[in-house]
């Protein structure tokens, strides 16, 4: 099993910045990338980010390429997600993932942002 926590959520008003943190423990030898999906309300869980396990390989939605940035630290077992220029419509709860595979096997429990206008 892997557990995931994240941290890092927030009040922020639309232009600014916010860093999410997500530590992994337990078999994560298992694991091959880490991701960050996010729900805003009433709508479907998405991809927004995606990391390989090495740190070689990266994936970003159009929607937030050039805002957001995905990193890793493979002493901590640690994923970021620095999140700059935010937007109302970046509102929504952010959920770490693990992959095994091409798949997610592992969900964090989420953290909410909220962006004012």
């Amino acid at each position: 099993q892997v557990q995931l926590v994240e941290s890092g959520g927030g009040l922020v008003q639309a232009g600014g910045s916010l860093r999410l943190s997500c530590a992994a423990s337990g078999r994560t030898f298992s694991i091959n990338a880490m991701g960050w999906f996010r729900q805003a309300p009433g709508k479907e869980r998405e991809l927004v980010t995606r990391i390989s396990w090495s740190g070689s390989s990266t994936y970003y939605a159009n929607s937030i390429k050039g805002r957001f940035t995905i990193s890793r630290d493979n002493a901590k077992n640690t994923v970021y997600l620095q999140m700059n220029s935010l937007k109302p419509e970046d509102t929504a709860v952010y959920y770490c993932a693990a992959y095994r595979g091409s798949s997610v096997d592992y969900w964090g429990k989420g953290t909410l942002v909220t962006v004012s206008s």
